[in-house]
This record gives C-alpha cells, sequence and structure tokens, in this order.
C-alpha cells in the first residue's frame, strides 16, 4: 500500500518549513520504496492526512510537521525495525562516550593518579560505540532495513 503525498504546499518559504517539509517528503519516498503492512501505511496516511488539513500558522505547521516525522520514524523503527541511514552509528556514538568512554577515563586516572586524564576515555568509547553502530548499520543494510534517507 502506498503512503499519501504531503499535499501542504502553501507554506511560507522560509529555511526551517522548506527544510522540514522537504524532510516529509524524503521520507514518504523513501516508506514508498519499501513494502509496508497495510496497518502500519494507514496510521502513517492519517498522520499525514492531519497535515494535509492543517490550518495552523506556519510555525505551528513547521512544529507539527516535524513532530510528524519523528513520530513516523519511530513507529517503522519500532514495528518495521526500518531505520535512517547511520541511525545506529549515531545512537551508539552517545551510548559509547557515556557506557565504555567514562569508566575507561576513570580507570586511567585512577591508574595515573592524575585526575587530569579522566577525560581520555571519552574519546575511546567514543570510537567504540561508533564501530558497534557502524557494524549495526550495515547488518541493518544487508538486511535491507534501511531507509534511502540520512539519520538526523
Amino acid at each position: 500500500m502506498n503512503i499519501e503525498n504531503l499535499i501542504k504546499e502553501h507554506i511560507e518559504h522560509n529555511k526551517r518549513n522548506v527544510k522540514a517539509h522537504n524532510r516529509m517528503l524524503i521520507l514518504i519516498e523513501a516508506l514508498n520504496n519499501k513494502e509496508i503492512p497495510e496497518e502500519i501505511a494507514n496510521q502513517i496516511n492519517k498522520d499525514i492526512a492531519s497535515l494535509n488539513s492543517f490550518s495552523g500558522e506556519d510555525k505551528e505547521f513547521t512544529k507539527a510537521l516535524n513532530k510528524t516525522y519523528f513520530k513516523i520514524l519511530s513507529l517503522v523503527e519500532k514495528e518495521l525495525k526500518l531505520v535512517p541511514k547511520n541511525q545506529y552509528r549515531n545512537r551508539w556514538l552517545a551510548i559509547g562516550m557515556a557506557v565504555f568512554g567514562i569508566p575507561l577515563g576513570a580507570a586511567f586516572s585512577a591508574s595515573t593518579g592524575n585526575s587530569g586524564s579522566l577525560g581520555i576515555g571519552i574519546p575511546i568509547g567514543m570510537v567504540i560505540g561508533m564501530a558497534i553502530g557502524s557494524q549495526m548499520d550495515k547488518k541493518a543494510e544487508k538486511e535491507n532495513k534501511q531507509l534511502d534517507l540520512e539519520s538526523l
């Protein structure tokens, strides 16, 4: 089943509105290139229909557009395991700094007796997290579970 297109075209043409609108159009196109179950497609179409019938100011429309964008991304990730490119790398970058980097820095700082070396573990954890996330992104791509759009 196809996803409806966003027909709300009379938005004010400032950078923020155009960027949010184009990002949503790219998401819809990427979803239309995948096999989406009918029940998920119906949920997404309801969200897009509410955007198409939105009658507020442009600033409010941009907020609603961004909220719907992330809602749709969350739905397809949770239900279909579809993720944007580099989603896992970006997520694991932060996790690596927190889970691996801080304890490594604390251990290094304690072993040298210099609390100034506490920050050394953070870049190490960042690299570890990026490596784990990149592997997960490659696996998602191999399984055709990756959307043709970049993660924010």
